[in-house]
């Protein structure tokens, strides 16, 4: 029996990575910004929104688990040979277009993070790029997946902050399975709920995972296992989710400090009110989580276009072998770096909740042309969707594209 169980836990961690860090990466300073901004503003009243995101965000995520196993395909390679170039390079420019502002807000969360100590953005954002640059390029998929999944565990600090910030459990637990009373539902409220729910399911996410999946070379034997990673790493991600909201509620929306500007006010006001350990946590959780994702983000892009045009990619490759690759990965580290280092502070929350937006708009395009590829019987063979997952599948993008338009129409 011991046995049985060591073999699953010993295959379980061979597997662990792709789904695991994905999940992650999306709890960036865009999702920090977005939790803090809900727990500051409405206390625990958002916290129902978790237990449908999480079960939207594996049944998504499994979907592409799935199809990088089953084809050894990755889902911009999938859609050029469904759907044509044509389809493709819009996709492609789609993606780039909002993947390019989600990186500019990874550095703002950089700059803000390092900030709280005294350090100027001038400083931080340019070493920081090079840092970022150098992982990639000088590493192979193994060290850099080594590096990410420490980053991911990282995360933990936000657990131990919230717990620090001493919340009411009972109030915090109530909310998370009951939803508030009709009079909560402003139009503010409405919109900062389509805010969390934006920032959860990411378009990038499926790109990237579904690259890792086939980059890690992953079979269909071993595929319970890369299931579980991407149920855990959806879990896990969503409890920390949890815990920035309830953390944020205890302590600024508690003392009536109310709204945030940068994801690094949150760790600022936090100081006084539970405490410097919470603060240091907050804020160096902002900071792994920003240079976190500003590492995947563009190399999530990077793959996904050179896939979608047919051209060399992988950080196992050189420099020599895949330039567009890395070209197109040092380009969007470059330009997000320098974006941050030119617009003027008050610039900088705009943009980081544009590019959550952004997301929000381009996300029911992917879970369609996800779904048209996973119900294809020649394509995927015996597996293919269930009904189950179809109908989650399908009822996410239908809400997504209601939640658009609805943010649209609240921003007007």
């Amino acid at each position: 029996m011991w046995k049985r169980w060591r073999i699953r836990i010993m295959l379980f961690l061979a597997v662990l990575g792709p789904g695991f860090i994905t999940a992650n990466v999306d709890n960036d300073s865009g999702g920090i910004l977005t939790y803090s901004q809900a727990g500051a503003q409405y206390g625990y009243t958002l916290l129902w929104t978790m237990i449908p995101i999480t079960l939207a965000l594996i049944v998504v995520q499994e979907m592409c688990a799935r199809m990088g196993v089953v084809t050894g395909k990755g889902l911009s390679d999938l859609i050029r040979e469904e759907f044509g170039l044509r389809v493709t390079a819009v996709m492609m420019l789609l993606l780039v277009i909002v993947n390019y502002t989600n990186v500019v807000t990874e550095f703002i969360g950089i700059a803000g993070s390092l900030h709280l100590f005294h350090i100027s953005r001038f400083i931080s954002v340019p070493l920081c790029a090079i840092l970022v640059w150098f992982l990639a390029v000088r590493g192979d998929y193994k060290q850099v997946e080594k590096i990410f999944l420490v980053a991911s565990v990282v995360y933990i600090a936000y657990i131990f902050a919230g717990v620090l910030s001493q919340p009411n459990w009972r109030d915090a637990l109530t909310a998370t399975v009951q939803m508030p009373p009709r009079s909560a539902w402003t139009s503010d409220y409405i919109y900062m709920a389509i805010g969390v729910v934006g920032t959860t399911i990411a378009p990038w996410m499926q790109f990237y995972l579904q690259a890792s999946i086939v980059e890690k070379g992953i079979r269909i034997k071993d595929y319970a296992a890369s299931r579980l990673d991407v149920i855990v790493g959806s879990f896990f991600t969503d409890i920390v989710a949890w815990f920035i909201v309830v953390a944020c509620a205890a302590t600024l929306y508690v003392h009536g400090m109310g709204a945030i500007q940068v994801p690094a006010d949150a760790a600022d006001a936090m100081r006084p009110l539970a405490g410097r350990y919470a603060f240091l946590l907050f804020a160096f959780g902002l900071f792994n989580a920003s240079l976190f994702a500003a590492s995947i983000l563009p190399l999530s892009t990077a793959y996904t276009v050179c896939e979608g045009l047919g051209l060399e990619s992988g950080i196992d490759r050189t420099f020599k072998e895949a330039p567009f690759f890395y070209w197109l990965y040092t380009l969007l580290i470059a330009g997000g770096a320098i974006t941050v280092l030119v617009l003027k502070d008050t610039q900088l929350v705009s943009m980081a909740i544009f590019s959550q937006v952004l997301n929000g708009v381009l996300l029911p395009i992917v879970i369609v042309l996800m779904l048209i590829l996973i119900n294809r019987k020649d394509l995927m063979g015996e597996h293919v969707n269930s009904r189950a997952f179809n109908i989650i599948a399908w009822a996410t993008s239908v809400i997504v594209i209601g939640l658009n338009a609805a943010l649209v129409f609240a921003h007007h």
